[in-house]
């Protein structure tokens, strides 16, 4: 039995891929063992270490201020990058080079720069040029960093999906005479945005991560950041760097799962085929086609 994109296994492949399988799970648990160990030998799994997590000290004054910037800096980032995408995106599609031009260059110039070094230029940016406060500045380097960057790789995905529906989307729209502005607004944007949907859901993930960078090289107080003033406390650096995986691993599974939910109920939007007819209704219209059609006929043989 074939598909279109590969051959379905026979008796022999499937008992290989089993037995990789087990051997792949065997490796894992052997692994997850030795780290357990080695953590409980260096005395990494104490209760004393741990109980600070089981306190309201810890989370009120370290993790959950933390995380409220983090969640500050990534939703500010992603309000402004994903409309900023989108009229990139659309730019570089642009009929008119003085549009598509200047673009192109924007979204390849930023795309091309680590994150960090767009952080540390727009930090530097607002000591010299801005009056902006110190104990806020950080937070507005971060967000721009972070804003110029996925803005740029959102435009990609933006431009990627709409080129990938058929071409005869547009030739439709062109033939009852709708202008390309109302085309890609009322036809290519609507139905690229389920075939992009993974992709900016990866990308908002990235977002999210990305956060971390500003609390290492500019001290913004976010997750991370205020995770080694609790270690430093606690004297639980592996501990709190677990806890604070957790909570990253956490905030990107609610977010992923909120986009695959969307995805689903936009799909299930675009299968719908409009109101449901009774029978009386169905005979209504059959009735109507069928003296239309007659009188159609005697007017021409008139």
């Amino acid at each position: 039995m074939t598909s279109v994109l590969y051959d379905a296994p026979g008796p022999r492949a499937r008992r290989r891929n089993v037995l990789l399988s087990v051997v792949f799970f065997v490796l894992l648990a052997l692994l997850l063992w030795w780290v357990w160990q080695t953590l409980d030998d260096k005395g990494q799994l104490k209760w004393s270490l741990w109980e600070p997590f089981t306190t309201s000290e810890a989370w009120t004054t370290y993790l959950l201020p933390g995380l409220a910037d983090t969640l500050k800096a990534a939703a500010l980032s992603m309000v402004i990058a994903l409309p900023l995408g989108a009229v990139l995106g659309i730019a570089r599609m642009s009929d008119h080079r003085w549009v598509r031009i200047p673009a192109g260059a924007v979204v390849e110039f930023f795309r091309a720069i680590p994150v960090l070094l767009l952080m540390l230029f727009a930090n530097e940016f607002y000591v010299r040029s801005t009056g902006i406060p110190s104990d806020e500045r950080p937070l507005y380097a971060v967000v721009t960093g972070l804003v110029l960057y996925n803005a740029s790789v959102l435009a990609e995905i933006v431009r990627a999906g709409i080129l990938s529906l058929p071409k005869g989307q547009s030739e439709a729209a062109m033939a009852i005479g709708l202008r390309k502005g109302q085309t890609m607004s009322s036809i290519l944007l609507p139905q690229a945005v389920t075939a992009m949907l993974p992709a900016i859901v990866s990308q908002l993930v990235v977002i999210v991560k990305d956060t971390a960078l500003g609390g290492v090289m500019l001290g913004f107080t976010e997750l991370l950041n205020t995770r080694s003033t609790l270690a430093a406390n606690y004297a639980n650096v592996i501990p709190s760097f677990i806890v604070v995986a957790v909570i990253f691993i956490v905030l990107n599974f609610i977010l992923t799962s909120f986009a695959s939910w969307l995805e689903r109920k936009l799909r299930r939007s675009k299968r719908s085929t409009g109101a449901v007819l009774g029978a009386d209704k169905v005979d209504d219209v059959n009735a109507a086609e069928v003296g239309g059609t007659y009188g159609t006929g005697a007017g021409g043989s008139i």
